[in-house]
């Protein structure tokens, strides 16, 4: 009886553990609107979560550097920002750049980011990507071990089609190589 009690108890731990730790993982994310992704990212931001960005956020998705507090984002070596200048559609149905939403997304950006932006030439309708060590010396890296425990690649996709954004709690392996 012991046996089965401890072993409960060791689950109960486990469970509340990866819990605890859960974290969003953004990977292949090309923006959308700007309300949405405000929206979006103040939720994640109440909610205290880990943000791991290993892969692809661009345009809209890159609120999230200004949403989340700077300590609850790391990346990968896989983590590519994109920035452009906001746009709207013209009266002929063209992308026509919005300079005041444009403003509006540079300053929501932290100061690292905006002087990355400016030394590029700002915010324009090209898209200029942040990656590789640039992006490494502003952000922590991440040490959770996310392939490892990352749903399957075709699950993946259905979730994100259901409108479900991807959890990933850390396996015990993983927790303990984390720096204190």
């Amino acid at each position: 009886m012991k046996f089965v009690t401890g072993l409960l108890a060791a689950v109960l731990l486990l469970a509340g553990v990866g819990a605890s730790q859960a974290v969003v993982r953004i990977a292949d994310d090309r923006g959308g609107r700007i309300g949405t992704y405000v929206d979006k990212y103040q939720g994640l931001r109440t909610s205290g979560e880990q943000v791991i960005i290993d892969g692809l956020c661009a345009s809209a998705c890159t609120i999230v550097l200004g949403a989340v507090p700077h300590d609850k984002i790391c990346v990968t070596s896989h983590a590519n920002l994109g920035f452009h200048a906001a746009w709207d559609f013209g009266a002929n149905g063209r992308a026509v750049t919005n300079p005041e939403a444009t403003q509006m997304l540079y300053s929501m950006y932290p100061t690292p980011v905006r002087r990355w932006i400016a030394q590029r030439g700002g915010l324009k309708s090209q898209m200029i990507f942040l990656r590789g060590k640039q992006l490494q010396a502003m952000y922590k890296p991440c040490y959770l071990d996310a392939q490892a425990s990352s749903p399957r690649p075709g699950s993946a996709r259905k979730d994100r089609a259901a409108g479900q954004r991807e959890v990933i709690t850390p396996t015990p392996a993983a927790l303990a190589r984390q720096p204190d």
